[in-house]
């Protein structure tokens, strides 16, 4: 069953959630020459999170993607690609996803939080990590360089 709107309000406003230990990019084999990681979200309170990620340099893309086991992505961030909304309106290159008991995780907005760009995924990452209160006790490496269509 997917958590509530209220639900997903006090997880947000939690600052206890936390992620341990340093992490590192891998190829994405079914998205080459995309990297990905993914990591666990943890709590006191025990919220079943975890965050994906995804950079593809090629095609200009970078997301990040808190996700909660039972109710699927509760918040995202994107960029590189828009975002078509369910009522209708077209969202930029640079957008967010956040719960709601109307629309579930399909509705997006312009976040005014984000300023590094998709081709800095680290200081992205910083950034969405304080706006989450996801605090990160370690270190998120820089993702592999490209040559060519192959990470190194």
């Amino acid at each position: 069953m997917p958590i509530t709107n209220a639900e997903f309000e006090v997880m947000m406003a939690d600052t206890g959630k936390h992620i341990v230990g340093d992490v590192t990019w891998q190829e994405d084999p079914d998205h080459a020459p995309a990297a990905e990681f993914r990591v666990e979200v943890r709590s006191e309170a025990g919220y079943p999170l975890f965050i994906n990620a995804r950079w593809n340099p090629f095609a200009e893309t970078l997301s990040y993607t808190l996700i909660h086991r039972t109710t699927g992505r509760v918040y995202g961030l994107d960029l590189g690609a828009e975002h078509h909304n369910p009522t209708c309106q077209f969202v930029g290159e640079k957008h967010k996803h956040r719960w709601s008991d109307v629309y579930a995780d399909k509705e997006a907005y312009v976040p005014p939080d984000i300023s590094a760009p998709w081709s800095d995924p680290v200081r992205v990452w910083h950034q969405f990590c304080a706006e989450a209160k996801i605090e990160h006790r370690g270190v998120l490496h820089s993702p592999p360089q490209v040559q060519g269509d192959l990470l190194l």
